[in-house]
């Protein structure tokens, strides 16, 4: 059996790849990484990599993360400029026992000594954006059109599960911030018994409920991946309305080590791709109105107006 699941439909040409990768026997982990470094080298998608968005100073800084589910060890880069595949970093970083996450130069030197490819990350098109944002006032930093994060959860043939995580974060951010994406436990989790979870959305909102690793251990209960989105995201965004706050932006994926997966959102509709020995395709996932989530096929001409 093998399976792998990415959020929002930007990752389908990775994960689709990396489907096929997966389908001739490929370990989960390349698969994992290919995927994202699909996103990451795309221009066109500006929440990650390469023609990210920048921060209020005018640079891009990325995070990424890296987790093996057999050894629970991650790794993981965060404010990092100027490394073409953040991915590749975190990934090198995991299984190390100590100084396994590494911060801003230190990332970035870990990356050179390392031969990781550098560039500069900007893009005309994104510092166009970036100095026309600055000209407005009061702009409300939105986390669904301002970022969103690519997450890729991947199992392969041997039961390994492995999950992964790359941004350029909050468009527009203090310079320093950072979200969840890279926060083993927050951003993704992964333990091979069990399963693995990520998130994507505003980061100050998902670190509040911890999210990932609160699916896992809800599917460690023995609930289904879908069950255990659901229960995690509703739990969370109703008690930010307890508190008067509105449900937030929060999405969510999950994948079982029997290949089963999920997904839950407080959006109208979240996008996420898919893929077992059945199939690749877009999803879209939308609260239903007895409650829980309806998950349907979709395809990239009907979500074009979804991120």
């Amino acid at each position: 059996m093998y399976a792998i699941i990415g959020t929002w439909k930007m990752s389908f040409d990775g994960v689709s790849q990396a489907h096929q990768q997966l389908a001739s026997g490929a370990a989960a982990g390349d698969a994992v990484q290919h995927a994202i470094m699909s996103v990451e080298d795309n221009p066109a998608y500006t929440s990650v990599g390469y023609g990210g968005l920048p921060d209020h100073d005018g640079h891009v800084m990325t995070d990424a993360a890296y987790m093996d589910g057999h050894t629970l060890r991650f790794g993981a880069v965060l404010s990092a400029e100027n490394i073409q595949n953040p991915i590749r970093a975190a990934r090198l970083l995991c299984g190390r026992e100590t100084n396994c996450v590494l911060a801003g130069r230190g990332a970035e030197l870990f990356a050179m000594e390392k031969g990781l490819p550098m560039r500069d990350m900007r893009t005309e098109n994104a510092m166009k954006q970036w100095r026309e944002a600055l000209q407005q006032e009061n702009r409300k930093l939105d986390a669904y059109h301002e970022h969103d994060t690519v997450c890729v959860l991947a199992l392969d043939e041997k039961g390994s599960l492995i999950a992964g995580t790359s941004t350029s974060g909050l468009f527009l951010k203090q310079p320093g911030r950072v979200g969840d994406s890279p926060i083993v436990g927050s951003g993704f989790y992964c333990d091979q018994r069990y399963g693995a979870a990520a998130a994507t959305g505003l980061g100050e909102d998902i670190m509040r409920g911890c999210l990932s690793y609160e699916i896992v251990s809800q599917m460690r209960a023995g609930l289904s991946p879908q069950k255990a989105c659901e229960n995690a995201v509703q739990a969370l965004s109703g008690h930010k309305m307890d508190l008067g706050e509105d449900a937030g932006s929060i999405s969510v994926i999950a994948l079982a080590p029997d290949g089963a997966y999920g997904a839950a959102t407080t959006l109208p509709v979240f996008p996420f791709v898919a893929g077992t020995p059945h199939g690749v395709a877009i999803y879209a996932a939308s609260p239903a109105p007895a409650g829980g989530m309806a998950i349907r096929r979709t395809n990239a001409a009907e979500m074009a107006k979804e991120p």
